[in-house]
């Protein structure tokens, strides 16, 4: 009785220690973990498994770096570089499978000491899962293989990709890359000439072979590009400008059904940033796309090009006439919002606030003017891993976004709702922040998704 009685005070004094090491830890992301632990506990649901954290007080979880592959990741995602515990991804993905920190331990053994534990602890990121060095070698499992089982690439991507292995991956799984690795080069090599036939054929031609519609829509887009992620530096350079335009011109002539409309612009520009970061390092600040050839550009812009193609063929009548597509996921967000945070919907109301008034927008242009540029290629490895789910996902994710200020917002008037939504307290935001919006976000569609009755009036 006395071994039980004392092994019983040290493990309660061991939980307190840990429990300690969270304490400046946001409660409410405990909350939503002990949530989504909650819901998905004994379900098998692979690779869509956001929060989960290793414990700061035991060395076996703690993950470094492989020096296979220490590279220079793009605009700020040094971020990324705090490690994560896999034990939750690991319980979803194989529900009866005991936990074993031992294989982790064989990739990667812990040089770190405690103290060092700790302040990872402190300052962990959930965008840490990316880098992490056993989720790499799943990804280079994955990607080596004669034939991309996409499905399996999808898992992998949703919960964040690698920075240097994101321009493949978002090529693989917009279906611009063949999943076969014999054909992959061939098709790309085809695919990129292509596009350069039809920017001889239709932008480096004089405006007077052009009609006056496509003579107003080159001027439109040419007043849109300077003003397409205003804050960053690099989108202000002549040259990245010029791009945008022919990229932009050259997708609205072949697809006439929708033409330009503001805010495709704005898709254009994570597309941009990675396919950049193949060819240059370091912070995108620093970039100059000067520094690279006529030919490099060329099929940089051709593989925008094919994949702002690849992710509107799936969002069809969001850019047509009325843009019907936006307004029908603006009412099911009204609705999502009702039933997930009713004195929120209900105040709302009350004030007068319309949704389309505000989340219009966030539909428009996915969040990119909402949200730190260095967070949005993080965010859009969810977007493109949900492939042709991702309208429907959206819903939640900027129902999610919008109730990160649920308290805040019931105690605003009419006139400050407005300013507060056009001006959201997002400029220091972390990958973490991005990843509550994100787990909230596959809980809830977990939770409604199923059963649309739960939205029916």
């Amino acid at each position: 009785m006395k071994n039980n009685s004392s092994q019983s005070y040290n493990s309660e004094e061991n939980n307190s220690k840990k429990e300690s090491a969270f304490s400046t830890l946001d409660s409410r992301f405990n909350q939503t973990l002990r949530n989504v632990q909650g819901l998905l506990k004994g379900r098998s649901i692979p690779g869509k498994v956001l929060l989960s954290r290793s414990d700061p007080l035991d060395q076996s979880n703690i993950q470094q770096h492989s020096p296979n592959y220490e590279r220079s990741f793009s605009y700020n995602d040094a971020e990324t570089s705090d490690r994560m515990s896999k034990d939750l991804e690991e319980e979803v993905q194989n529900p009866n499978k005991p936990s074993n920190n031992a294989n982790s331990n064989g990739l990667n053994s812990s040089t770190s000491n405690i103290e060092n534990t700790s302040k990872e602890a402190q300052k962990s990121t959930m965008g840490a899962r990316a880098t992490d060095s056993a989720r790499i070698i799943k990804f280079t499992k994955v990607l080596s293989g004669t034939t991309v089982i996409l499905e399996k690439l999808r898992e992998l991507a949703w919960s964040g990709i690698p920075p240097y292995m994101r321009p493949d991956v978002w090529r693989l799984l917009l279906g611009y890359a063949p999943p076969n690795s014999d054909r992959r080069g061939g098709v790309l090599k085809r695919k990129r000439l292509e596009y350069l036939d039809c920017v001889s054929q239709y932008y480096d031609i004089p405006d007077t072979e052009r009609s006056d519609d496509e003579i107003n829509m080159l001027r439109q887009i040419a007043v849109d590009c300077p003003r397409t992620v205003p804050d960053v530096y690099f989108f202000q350079q002549a040259q990245v400008q010029k791009s945008l335009e022919r990229i932009l011109y050259t997708w609205a002539i072949r697809h006439p059904a929708s033409g330009y409309v503001q805010g495709i612009n704005d898709l254009v520009t994570p597309f941009l940033v990675v396919f950049l970061s193949e060819y240059l390092e370091g912070s995108v600040d620093s970039w100059s796309i000067s520094d690279l050839s006529p030919d490099k550009i060329s099929i940089i812009e051709a593989d925008c090009y094919w994949c702002l193609s690849k992710l509107l063929d799936g969002m069809q009548d969001h850019y047509t006439f009325a843009q019907p597509g936006i307004q029908r996921l603006v009412f099911k967000l009204k609705e999502v919002v009702r039933r997930i945070d009713e004195p929120v919907s209900t105040h709302m109301e009350e004030q007068g606030l319309e949704f389309l008034q505000f989340a219009f927008r966030w539909f428009n242009c996915l969040l990119i003017r909402e949200i730190p540029f260095h967070l949005i290629t993080r965010l859009w490895d969810t977007y493109l891993a949900e492939g042709d789910a991702l309208p429907d996902f959206l819903v939640y994710i900027f129902a999610s976004f919008l109730l990160t200020w649920s308290d805040k917002l019931q105690k605003l008037d009419f006139q400050e709702l407005v300013m507060f939504l056009q001006h959201l307290p997002t400029n220091n935001w972390t990958h973490q922040e991005l990843e509550m919006v994100l787990s909230r976000a596959f809980m809830w569609h977990s939770m409604f998704n199923s059963s649309p009755s739960h939205l029916a009036n």
